[in-house]
């Protein structure tokens, strides 16, 4: 037999043919949310733990500098 019958499509098409995408399987119908939405909105709404020390942080060190500041202008105040 010759070799070209054992090709199935010929050698010019799959070259020019770009593969498709399997497209994505839902296991429920599309109408109907996920079963765990309410703990997926819960954890996407919810600030991340890093996020809150840091803002903390900041706002404890912008006072303390505040706090340093009008101290200086205090004792600053009473030398005059």
């Amino acid at each position: 037999m010759p070799e070209s019958e054992y090709q199935s499509e010929p050698a010019g098409r799959a070259a020019t043919e770009e593969p498709k995408a399997p497209q994505p399987q839902s296991p429920q119908s599309p109408g109907q949310p996920p079963e765990n939405s309410t703990i997926r909105r819960f954890v996407e709404d919810k600030i991340p733990t890093g996020l809150w020390v840091r803002v903390f942080v900041y706002v404890v060190a912008a006072h303390g500098v505040a706090a340093f500041l009008y101290l200086l202008f205090v004792l600053g105040a009473k030398n005059q």
